[in-house]
């Protein structure tokens, strides 16, 4: 497997096909997830919750998204090594470019922001300096308690067509991929369609070009799964046969299934 590229996940929904993305917070994991030729390796800040055990991802720092980044970056070869910016790490602009450098010397390939056109000026001041950024609308974590919890975002009129104008925005200020989370699956599907950029979706239906989960999800060992997630553990023999038939059934559109789907 060569090197993942942006220009290779573009490549890859021109063509129509799909490409699959999980989180990963170790070497061990990451050296899994490369051999199962996953396209996208997110060291998320769910490590909040399926590592540290938060309840929330805002406790994450800085320095511990960059000590795992690290320790992610070592066990990849060719997968697209992308790495969240926690909490109020990007407030401003002259913060954002401080600490996403952090993280791209840490070993990320990209930086991922949750937000919407606030965020606009910070994409295009990220990208204008090399630094590959990837969107994040529809269910933000980081603003759970604004949205008064962790509730499906876009299901009305005026909703919808909000994230779907900031995708714009955000697209035309210079991100080259877009997350969405917890979404009805024709939005993500529509949102797929209106963007040239790829879109990964987590929660958002099987239209999208990507797909994305956290890895104790998939694996049946988190406390609680979500709806949009499935055990692909059950039915494997290992934990690298799950992985190799996540991206399979992904990139076949045998997952996500509708029960998976708001």
């Amino acid at each position: 497997m060569t090197s993942i590229s942006i220009d290779h996940l573009k490549s890859i929904k021109a063509s129509g096909n799909k490409f699959a993305a999980i989180t990963a917070y170790d070497y061990s994991f990451a050296k899994l997830i490369d051999k199962a030729e996953i396209e996208v390796t997110l060291v998320g800040d769910s490590l909040g919750n399926v590592i540290q055990g938060q309840k929330t991802t805002i406790p994450v720092t800085l320095d511990e998204m960059a000590y795992h980044t690290k320790n992610v970056a070592r066990g990849i070869q060719s997968s697209l090594v992308l790495s969240d910016m926690p909490f109020m790490s990007y407030a401003t602009v002259s913060q954002a470019l401080d600490n996403a450098a952090i993280l791209m010397q840490a070993g990320a390939q990209m930086v991922k922001l949750e937000g919407g056109e606030w965020l606009a000026e910070t994409v295009y001041a990220l990208t204008q300096r090399g630094i590959p950024v990837c969107s994040h609308l529809g269910l933000t974590p980081q603003s759970v308690h604004k949205l008064s919890g962790f509730k499906v975002q876009g299901k009305d009129e005026n909703g919808a067509d909000k994230i779907l104008a900031e995708a714009k925005i955000l697209e035309q200020a210079g991100a080259d991929l877009l997350v969405v989370e917890c979404i009805p699956s024709s939005l993500g599907k529509e949102l797929t369609s209106a963007l040239e950029i790829p879109v990964i979706g987590i929660g958002a239906g099987a239209d999208t070009d990507g797909q994305v989960l956290v890895l104790q999800d998939m694996l049946g060992i988190s406390y609680s799964a979500p709806k949009f997630s499935k055990n692909f553990l059950e039915q494997s023999s290992n934990i690298q046969n799950a992985l190799s038939t996540y991206r399979k059934e992904v990139l076949s559109r045998a997952f996500p299934e509708p029960k998976h789907e708001f």
